[in-house]
């Protein structure tokens, strides 16, 4: 197929392509808005048009030596057998077979301890650059025109990750199988996805080229009422796996229409397993802050809330920190508390399960007027009172008087109790002595309005 432009083989440069165009085109309005145009702006446009102009001949550089290496039949002895591409740094293994190093290096990195091409196993991994070989790749890339300063592997994402064509067309077959109508090859390639992007970084990385891939993954599960289990699990899992990679592959899978419907759906009714890597799908993905207000806004509080009050154990900590980390947001506290969070979490607490988890949860949630008021209707100052009194974890002790901060500042009328327990038992006092410095700052905080109410009261 015909390129349509300079950028259009390598998805890194395209991305930066738009962004570098973007901000063109906010610099080109600002000029035109501005009356009394500044000699910043224009340095700012030279700026960013002398980068474009640069990637722009990067690329093309780029791009000419991928297509002679296309078109110009590459030694046998100077490609490597793992990739089958022209090697651009030769070493020699202890069975004496030469590799790439990048690739090579990924092969022992995945705790192989045997030559790929002979089966040899190795005394030992020390790689030894194979000097004579590089020369000899070289002279050959100088004479057929090839810059040998930057020699590409065709289709090589970057060195990292160490993306071949072999990858490459593996990728594209799985994703025509699991788009396929047949459930058997649906099942099949969802598996082998989950399994390549749990391995290594590489598939996670061809996921993250483009929205297309994503939803071709999620395909199967957009059709029909009821999804086959072992299937919406492995598609599930391939979407935490491919979300782990970096910050782009985030916001890419969070941004994609298809993707939050499918994971609130798992939440409601896949598997134990599915539910719990959705949610450890969505705690990975609010990892960013621009991820935590989509995924606030579309609903998906409400069914993490609902997973946490069944309590199955095998998806309790994923639940709890896909919602802590959603309430980092303050917009999604209200949401949450709206929920039932409040309620839920008070009641797995005074329990006693997952407190260290639910109780920093809890002292988010209470900076909303309605949590404090539910806590109060809930009996919830006396379990805070035995958790600061009688916790080993100083953490929870922090979380607890915070919550009871708030409360004591927030309604008078539980005064009387926490009163009656620093009275019995010291409690307060000796968190403002023993205490997390946040935590002493709020004992005090609770022992000075304590006081003034003592104060009030005899003057009265």
């Amino acid at each position: 197929m015909a390129k349509t432009g300079v950028f259009d083989s390598d998805p890194t440069a395209i991305a930066k392509a738009k962004e570098l165009k973007r901000e063109m085109r906010k610099l080109l309005t600002k000029i035109e808005d501005e009356d009394d145009l500044g000699v910043q702006t224009i340095d700012q446009l030279q700026e960013v048009l002398s980068t474009l102009k640069e990637a722009t001949m990067r690329n093309i550089a780029k791009s000419s030596s991928l297509e002679m290496l296309e078109t110009v039949s590459c030694p046998e002895e100077f490609r490597c057998p793992l990739s089958n591409e022209l090697m651009r740094d030769p070493v020699v293994l202890a069975s004496g077979q030469t590799y790439d190093k990048l690739f090579i290096q990924k092969w022992l990195s995945s705790g192989n301890r045997t030559c790929p091409k002979t089966q040899q196993v190795l005394p030992y991994t020390v790689l030894t650059p194979n000097l004579l070989i590089r020369e000899m790749i070289s002279k050959w890339c100088k004479k057929i025109g090839l810059e040998t300063t930057n020699q590409y592997h065709p289709n090589l994402v970057n060195e990292e990750e160490a993306v071949t064509r072999s990858d490459r067309e593996v990728f594209n077959s799985l994703l025509i199988k699991v788009s396929s109508s047949s459930l058997q090859d649906q099942k099949s390639a969802a598996k082998e996805l989950r399994l390549l992007t749990r391995k290594g970084t590489e598939f996670r990385a061809l996921f993250g080229e483009s929205s297309d891939a994503i939803t071709r993954l999620l395909n199967p599960l957009l059709h029909g009422s009821n999804p086959d289990e072992n299937l919406q699990e492995d598609v599930v899992t391939t979407l935490l796996n491919i979300s782990i990679h970096d910050d782009s592959n985030k916001k890419l899978v969070c941004e994609n229409p298809n993707v939050i419907p499918l994971l609130i759906d798992a939440l409601r009714r896949g598997t134990v397993a599915t539910r719990s890597n959705a949610a450890a799908a969505i705690f990975t993905l609010s990892a960013l802050d621009s991820n935590k207000v989509i995924l606030g806004k579309s609903g998906i509080l409400k069914p993490l809330i609902d997973l946490l009050d069944e309590g199955n154990p095998l998806a309790m900590k994923d639940v709890a920190a896909a919602i802590f980390t959603l309430c980092i947001a303050h917009e999604n506290r209200s949401r949450a508390v709206r929920d039932g969070a409040v309620r839920v979490l008070g009641k797995k607490i005074s329990n006693g399960l997952y407190v260290d988890e639910l109780l920093a949860i809890l002292a988010m949630l209470v900076t909303h007027w309605k949590a404090v008021e539910e806590l109060g209707e809930l009996g919830g100052i006396s379990w805070l009172l035995k958790i600061t009194r009688e916790s080993e974890c100083k953490r929870n002790k922090e979380n607890a008087i915070v919550i009871l901060h708030t409360i004591c500042f927030s309604d008078r009328t539980k005064w009387k109790e926490i009163k009656e327990e620093e009275n019995a038992h010291g409690t307060i006092t000796k968190l403002a002595r023993d205490g997390t410095a946040r935590a002493q700052r709020k004992a005090n905080g609770i022992l000075d309005r304590l006081r003034k109410a003592m104060n009030l009261t005899h003057t009265a």
